[in-house]
């Protein structure tokens, strides 16, 4: 008789692993405009992201995983909105 510990892949933790990653993948990619614009984000979750692989949350609520250059698009409009009413 085998116990999850003589397979690990099968059973256990090794398949809460599994359903984690793909649900961290599927939260990572969502449709929408966040590939035509640049978004504002908190500056310590964007190294927090590049640190951790982690995705990040933009002020319009687009989640996403940064891995380009933010200078080559123009800002998200939504972002631009709620940031220029939080600084006034």
């Amino acid at each position: 008789m085998s116990t999850p510990l003589d397979n690990p892949d099968q059973g256990g933790t090794a398949i809460l692993d599994r359903e984690l990653e793909e649900l961290i993948r599927e939260e990572s990619i969502e449709p929408g405009d966040h590939e035509r614009f640049s978004h504002y984000v908190k500056k310590d979750k964007i190294l927090e992201s590049a640190m951790t692989g982690k995705p990040v949350r933009a002020l319009c609520g687009k989640k996403w995983t940064p891995g380009r250059d933010p200078e080559k698009f123009p800002v998200c409009p939504a972002c631009k909105e709620i940031y220029e009413s939080l600084v006034k």
